[in-house]
């Protein structure tokens, strides 16, 4: 989590959507940035309200802007699937080791995941109890171009993206039965992201 004081914005870390590379940009430009413990990295919107909003607010007597990216959540997975991947946590309960991709979706479109599937919820990473969208400034992962923009132009800096954190190469394909699962199960994120093109 990023937050820029004269700007009133706070940038929302949601996992697996290149908040590492926003972070190593910007974190020299921010007046407060959370990198650990990953609960707060990466604290979703209301657990931000609930806790950070407050504090900032007796500091400055007015409301911040908040800002996340999510990514299609085929791709969001695919990205979580590599990353629990790697090699340091074989033999894990949380490594994907020994799974196919497509199992993997499948687990975590139940209600209940095994821990190599609970991966969490970009959608309840942005939205209230209801459903309601709660972040300011919702950006595609996709439309990167969009992002930059944005920021550069709150921020009145430039911004030189470094490719961090990138997960190795495995197999990924997702059979059209699971995928339809997946949207069914899971239509929440499909909704989210779609709200958010711009």
């Amino acid at each position: 989590m990023l937050v820029f004081w004269s700007e009133r914005l706070v940038f929302l870390a949601v996992p697996k959507t290149g908040t590492t590379a926003i972070e190593g940009a910007l974190a020299p430009r921010a007046s407060l940035v959370l990198r650990d413990p990953p609960i707060l990295k990466h604290s979703p919107v209301y657990r931000y309200r609930r806790f950070i909003q407050p504090l900032l607010k007796k500091g400055a007597d007015v409301e911040f802007e908040t800002l996340a990216v999510i990514r299609n959540p085929i791709d969001w997975l695919d990205s979580w699937y590599r990353y629990r991947h790697r090699d340091d946590l074989e033999g894990h309960p949380n490594s994907t080791r020994g799974v196919s991709f497509d199992d993997f979706v499948d687990e975590y479109a139940k209600g209940k995941p095994a821990p190599f599937a609970a991966v969490g919820s970009q959608a309840k990473f942005v939205c209230g109890d209801s459903g309601q969208i709660l972040v300011d400034h919702l950006f595609q992962y996709e439309q990167q171009d969009k992002l930059i923009a944005f920021l550069e132009d709150r921020l009145s800096t430039v911004i030189d993206l470094n490719r961090l954190n990138v997960s190795p190469k495995v197999d990924t394909t997702l059979s059209e039965r699971t995928e339809a699962k997946l949207r069914r199960k899971c239509a929440a994120e499909f909704d989210v992201w779609e709200a958010a093109r711009r």
